[in-house]
């Protein structure tokens, strides 16, 4: 006789012995209450444009490219990139970028490794955990703590059409 079909030694088996007759089971359907999810407060996002919506461009984790981009809105670089980047807009360099180049754009937002000289009309953001390896020059520099930075900045008004203020600081002191 096989294994499954032996008989219980405590009482008889089903297959054996009259049947008993279970109370019928009724299961009431628990639902639960759809819970809202976490939001992140916008203080929390770095201002880096994640969304791929906000992209135009993605030059993913993994992968190298070798040559000159040139771009316009919002390209975000994950991956390794040797040569020149030449834009207006915003160039977003991820956590896992390695980048070495030289770089001319509007905005540049880095929390990866970049080695070469940037200059950004706009501004400059470097967070952690950013690697910069070069000279920078644009209007406006945020470095977070943790970042390392090697190298000159130069801070001046890159645009042409911004003016300068229409009150000389020794008239405020006055």
């Amino acid at each position: 006789m096989p294994f499954w079909n032996k008989p219980r030694e405590d009482g008889p088996s089903p297959a054996h012995g009259p049947a008993e007759r279970a109370e019928p089971v009724t299961l009431s359907p628990h639902r639960e209450e759809p819970q809202p999810m976490a939001m992140l407060k916008r203080e929390d996002v770095t201002s880096t444009p994640a969304a791929s919506s906000d992209l135009n461009a993605l030059l993913g984790r993994g992968s190298e490219f070798e040559g000159k981009l040139t771009f316009e809105g919002t390209v975000r670089i994950d991956g390794k990139f040797t040569g020149t980047i030449v834009t207006g807009d915003v160039l977003v360099v991820g956590e896992g970028a390695k980048i070495s180049a030289e770089i001319s754009c509007g905005t540049i937002i880095i929390h990866g490794e970049v080695t070469g000289n940037v200059r950004a009309k706009n501004a400059v953001e470097l967070h952690h955990p950013a690697k910069m390896r070069g000279n920078v020059e644009t209007p406006s520099l945020m470095v977070e703590k943790g970042v390392i930075f090697e190298g000159q900045t130069k801070m001046e008004n890159l645009s042409a059409d911004r003016k300068p203020a229409a009150t000389p600081i020794a008239a405020v002191k006055g």
